[in-house]
């Protein structure tokens, strides 16, 4: 088996961020992601990139009257009422903002480009290690999700944990909903999944140095490591980075960072996996654009080179099934 390289991006809108920042702060990401993500599937398909769009259940709906009509009943009650977006729903004036909170005509776009698949980032939002969120509540919300999908013929087999908070609790119940993988963190302890309140400002310093040095290593994983167990973990190498106008003057540290890791995979037959969200290049989209141009080209050159592939999360889980069966 060769190397493979897979990208999966968390596709969210407004309530991905909802519970940091205002709209109007944030309005020139959200402003500019639609755009932002048909320049992303024109450079997937020109590099023949496989990536898995991991979809908010809330923003398959048109507007917010049908998304009401679909609401579960058993929503999560955390500590931090400021975490659920269930009470924002019953009080924001929907007005011509409907585009930063729903986008089925997005979802169709990238079910019409080869090998894109829509995976699932929980119905809303949901934050599986915060205080007061229980697993019935999580049950719920990933049913609710799949439920969406499959209304709209489609078959959810990767999941992306919101903020990365995977509850090792809950694994259990992906594969029982047909959940076959989902997205793990990085190895190092910064990188453990932590829910909002362990989120300390040394925790995102070593995150951020790491994304231009390398302090944690490669972060490419085995195939066997990752058919271990069901459902499958296929974990994050790379967190892309946005363009920041701050931090130019160390854009090709960053780029440089993403390729060592990608051609280790490469050559030890390895597994590279990198995520962004689609918002992250609502802002400064052309800079954005042509440093992921960069890494996909690379890529390009390392499958010449080395024979490696591009699959999303659920064909990589369905190698996986054929190393686990074996």
């Amino acid at each position: 088996m060769p190397g493979i390289f897979t990208v999966s991006l968390d596709l969210e809108l407004y309530w991905g961020v909802r519970d940091k920042r205002s709209i109007q702060d944030y309005e020139a990401n959200l402003r500019g992601e639609r755009r932002a993500i048909e320049e992303m599937l024109a450079t997937f398909e020109a590099h023949g990139v496989h990536a898995t769009w991991a979809t908010l259940g809330f923003i398959f709906f048109t507007d917010v009257n049908e998304l009401r009509a679909r609401l579960p009943q058993d929503t999560p009650a955390y500590s931090d009422s400021v975490l659920s977006p269930y009470p924002y729903i019953e009080e924001h004036e929907w007005g011509e903002d409907d585009q930063y909170h729903f986008a089925p005509e997005v979802i169709e776009l990238i079910r019409s480009h080869p090998g894109q698949e829509i995976g699932t980032h929980t119905f809303s939002h949901y934050y599986c290690l915060e205080p007061g969120q229980t697993a019935d509540a999580f049950r719920a919300d990933l049913a609710a999700a799949i439920d969406t999908a499959h209304a709209r013929g489609i078959d959810i087999q990767s999941l992306v944990f919101p903020r990365n908070q995977g509850n090792p609790e809950y694994l259990s119940m992906l594969q029982e909903l047909g959940i076959r993988c989902y997205r793990g963190n990085e190895s190092a302890p910064f990188y453990t999944p932590r829910n909002q309140d362990q989120q300390n400002p040394w925790v995102r310093g070593l995150r951020l140095l790491d994304a231009y040095v390398n302090v944690t290593g490669h972060n490419t994983y085995s195939f066997e490591e990752c058919a271990q167990s069901r459902p499958y973990n296929i974990p994050s190498s790379r967190f892309l980075r946005p363009y920041s106008p701050s931090f130019a003057w160390m854009e090709e540290l960053r780029l440089h960072r993403i390729k060592r890791a990608m051609r280790h995979a490469a050559i030890n037959k390895r597994l590279f996996h990198l995520w962004w969200h689609p918002h992250n290049f609502g802002a400064h989209i052309d800079e954005n654009q042509r440093f992921l141009t960069k890494i996909l080209s690379y890529y390009q050159q390392l499958q010449r080179r080395y024979g490696m592939q591009s699959l999303n999360m659920g064909e990589v889980s369905m190698l996986l099934e054929q190393l686990h069966a074996g």
